[in-house]
């Protein structure tokens, strides 16, 4: 029974005569090994049906439920046996030993409810070993049993300690952390192994020990009334769990059962034989599917094998068919080798012809589309007035020649994509400069904004920014300096700066455009239906990407950015990214009104920015010699972070994009997974259940920004990683990126990198029009149904790891291209052209083609 896992483990051992002393008649299947297999058998069981959400509930039903057992069991005993057990010879517990034994039991349970696994719970049994020398002399050493190779394992307390350093290393993270943690309950189950053992009691000032069996019902109504308690605060402070009643109902049964076999296994040898039993339950049931690496998942079963064959050397000499209990260890070992099966049915099923597979017809079309995009690019001033011209059908910005040949200066590979730019100022253009300078005023003045209204000017221009309740505007200011430091121009404007992460800016057609501004918080509140409620209007006018030809076979592969990315094409998106479904701090600002932000869904019509994190944070910036060589890279998929992403409610944050992702890559929801295979010369989507563990590195550091029941629920469901360092992706070949409340500021750090970023986003970025997907990253649907075809492909066949690899490296030197901080300059001096423009007082309204 799974000792730090199920309570099962902390059993009492009932005082009675050395029953080693007394040889049976020899028989097949003796009673010592009858209650030995069935602790493992019972205790791997409950391990096996255990979840954090039900560990409360099923303990305080295990409690009452104990007691009942005993009683049925004790009288088929003495029916067969046709006599009486042994009674108590003990005396009557002390109530502060009962208390402290249902005390610790209690803190046990509690703790594998929030915390999972005791990375130290191995320990119990040479802690075990130390207090019996020194508690209970004579005990241990165990009395003689055959001599097996486990002997030195068991039969002393170095190879004790030994063994458990090997298991704890096995099982756990390095997680500081979590070892601290693991105390309390370690040093409670020492405390209450010790008290259950009844010949304790002899050390003056230790609290008299007592047999369990005949004290299990003042025991039982102790832990019992414990586990209420606790229950009962946790259902006033976050409600009741949404386990069925059902699945409480037989893993209580199914503890109560193990709690039962396994006091009787400690009966018959000692508590240490119970934790080694209980560390076995727990190793056994580890699957293989959801282990990082073959060899974690190959000492797991190492590991279950030496604990398994340390509660075989611990019984007694007369458990004469004590071989029979190795037949367990087809359960890890057959785990393990259907494991290694799976996963190379997987790679022989794999498409034989990559050539048509969609990652290598995507990424061909993609080189196609990027040499033309650079060699497209306008060579001369006038070729630039032009094209200019042709793309948005007025003439560029005063001071647009001093910035072509600033541009030209400083080798930018891309002079003519900004569309970004020049599709965002437009629609401010049916207002005057004298307009848009009162509208930013007043939206300033309004309550229940998040702007900053900053003012620049001089040569070098410098930058100012007020808010009305913040200090600390995100070293925007500073920013800007820096980078007006390099552009040889004086501006005299104002703008106005988002400081959430969250964009803010929805413009409504002229039809229902009014004078007077809304400013909503949508903090918390579903946004779909606000940020696509003027979908209809522009459907018209929305250019959509033509329907690219590649055949993905069925599945949603991007096959085209902003086609994927418009909110008006996918109603299906509504309720699956934390923007749509829950924004933690979504300012709406309905209106024409010209804000600076770092990223927008297409609905939206906020002015995009580099953001400031991008060179005024060093944890956002790539530092080449904490890099790692490809071939150096583990061949998988990484991720950690935070529950940033939306605000989590119970029974909806499910649904959050990065909730969806790391339920995704630890296998944990009922998702069907479709992979590509080829029967009878037809490519077709095949449904699976299997997902290799090994090509996933994901999980959640910090559960935040939910609502307490929420919050404990996804600690509870997710398995969790301690916090790393931010160059701790680079150990990988694939790198995820996906969006939090806004834009992801590591982005960069990942495309500068040699990993090759797989991204998911609905946030348009200044950078869109000069990042190719599939080219210099790879991009993810927001539904991910292509993921785990795209991970396998990535990294299990040849094809697709030459792919892999190949992006990573064209990510990587595009980025030291066209991502210079220089290029961001660049980019910023061409807003601030066209931002002047716009607010400059003596220009009028414009009536600009394409415009209502």
């Amino acid at each position: 029974m799974r000792h730090h896992v199920s309570s099962s483990s902390i059993m009492s051992q009932t005082s009675i005569p050395d029953v080693r002393s007394a040889a049976p008649a020899p028989r097949l299947f003796d009673p010592f090994t009858h209650s030995a297999l069935a602790a493992l058998t019972f205790g791997a069981l409950a391990c096996h049906l255990s979840s954090r959400q039900s560990e409360l509930t099923s303990e305080l039903l295990c409690w009452v439920l104990l007691p009942v057992v005993f009683v049925i069991a004790t009288r088929c005993r003495n029916a067969f046996q046709h006599g009486t057990t042994e009674s108590n010879l003990h005396g009557k517990p002390s109530a502060l030993s009962l208390w402290l034994v249902a005390t610790g039991i209690a803190t046990c349970s509690l703790f594998r409810a929030e915390l999972g696994i005791f990375v130290l719970s191995p320990a119990l049994a040479p802690l075990l070993a130390i207090g019996y020398r020194y508690l209970r002399p004579g005990l241990y050493p165990p009395a003689a049993s055959p001599v097996s190779s486990f002997s030195l394992l068991t039969h002393n307390i170095a190879g004790l300690a030994l063994t458990a350093v090997f298991i704890i290393i096995v099982l756990s993270e390095w997680d500081p952390l979590a070892y601290a943690l693991s105390i309390v309950p370690v040093i409670a189950l020492f405390l209450t192994y010790t008290l259950l053992t009844p010949q304790a009691g002899q050390w003056p000032r230790w609290p008299r020990g007592f047999d369990f069996e005949a004290a299990v019902w003042p025991l039982s109504l102790r832990v019992a009334a414990v586990l209420a308690i606790i229950l009962g605060r946790e259902s006033y402070i976050v409600g009741l769990s949404g386990t069925r009643v059902i699945d409480i109902l037989i893993l209580g049964t199914v503890k109560a059962l193990a709690w039962y076999f396994t006091s009787q296994l400690a009966r018959n040898s000692s508590w240490i034989a119970a934790t080694t039993a209980g560390t076995f339950s727990l190793l056994a049931i580890q699957s293989p599917f959801a282990q990082q690496t073959d060899t974690r998942a190959f000492m797991i079963v190492i590991a279950s094998l030496v604990s398994l064959g340390q509660s075989v050397s611990l019984l007694p000499k007369q458990a004469t068919a004590r071989s029979t209990l190795w037949v367990l260890a087809l359960l890890p070992v057959l785990t393990y080798l259907a494991n290694l099966s799976d996963i190379q049915i997987a790679r022989s099923k794999a498409l034989v012809h990559f050539e048509k597979h969609p990652v290598e017809m995507l990424t061909r079309k993609a080189k196609v589309d990027f040499y033309h995009l650079i060699q497209s690019q306008s060579k001369t001033y006038p070729a630039a007035y032009a094209e200019y011209q042709r793309r948005y059908g007025f003439d560029p910005p005063h001071g647009f020649e001093e910035w072509y040949k600033f541009a030209q200066s400083h080798q930018s590979p891309i002079i003519d994509e900004f569309d970004i730019i020049s599709e965002g100022i437009t629609p401010f253009l049916k207002l005057s400069g004298k307009e848009i300078l009162q509208v930013m005023s007043e939206v300033y003045d309004a309550p229940n904004h998040e702007l900053w209204s900053c003012a620049m000017s001089g040569r070098p221009p410098k930058t100012q920014c007020s808010h009305h309740g913040r200090e600390n505007d995100r070293n925007n200011a500073h920013f800007f300096d820096r980078i007006t430091s390099n552009i040889p121009w004086s501006f005299d404007l104002k703008f106005l700066l988002n400081h959430l992460d969250e964009p803010t800016v929805i413009i409504p057609p002229s039809s229902q455009q009014a004078n007077k501004l809304n400013i909503t918080n949508l903090g918390g509140k579903r946004s779909w239906e606000a940020l696509t409620k003027y979908c209809s209007s522009r459907e018209s006018k929305t250019i959509a990407e033509q329907e690219s030809l590649i055949e993905t076979y069925g599945l949603r592969f991007v096959t085209g950015r902003k086609l994927s990315m418009d909110l008006c094409k996918h109603a299906e998106y509504n309720d699956i990214h934390g923007l749509l479904a829950a924004p933690e701090s979504l300012r709406l600002t309905e209106g024409l009104v010209p804000v600076l932000s770092t990223g927008a869904p297409s609905t939206m019509g906020d002015l995009l920015y580099p953001s400031s994190a991008y060179l005024e944070e060093d944890r956002f910036r790539y530092h080449a010699d904490h890099d790692t060589d490809w071939d150096k890279k583990k061949n998988n998929l990484y991720w950690a972070g935070s529950t940033t992403g939306g605000h989590g409610r119970a029974a909806e944050w499910q649904n959050l994009h990065r909730q969806r992702f790391v339920g995704l890559a630890q296998h944990l929801t009922d998702q069907p997974l479709r992979y590509l295979q080829e029967r009878n010369g037809v490519i077709a989507p095949v449904i699976s259940e299997f997902l290799n563990g090994r090509l996933y590195d994901v999980a959640f550091a910090r559960i935040l920004q939910c609502d307490t029941k929420a919050c404990k629920e996804q600690r509870q469901y997710f398995k969790r990683k301690p916090w790393t360092s931010g160059d701790r992706p680079f150990h990988s070949q694939l790198v995820f990126d996906l969006d939090g409340n806004g834009i992801s500021g590591r982005y960069y750090k990942l495309l500068a990198s040699k990993s090759v970023p797989l991204k998911q986003t609905l946030f348009r970025e200044w950078h869109d029009d000069r990042l190719v997907p599939w080219v210099h990253y790879i991009p993810v649907s927001q539904s991910m149904e292509e993921l785990p075809e795209l991970v396998f492909y990535l990294t299990s066949t040849r094809s697709g790891q030459e792919r892999a690899r190949e992006i990573a490296e064209q990510g990587q030197q595009w980025f030291n291209q066209a991502f210079r901080e220089i290029d961001l300059v660049i980019y910023i001096y061409r807003l601030l052209l066209e931002l002047a423009r716009l607010q400059d007082p003596d220009r009028p309204a414009w009536k600009v083609d394409g415009q209502e």
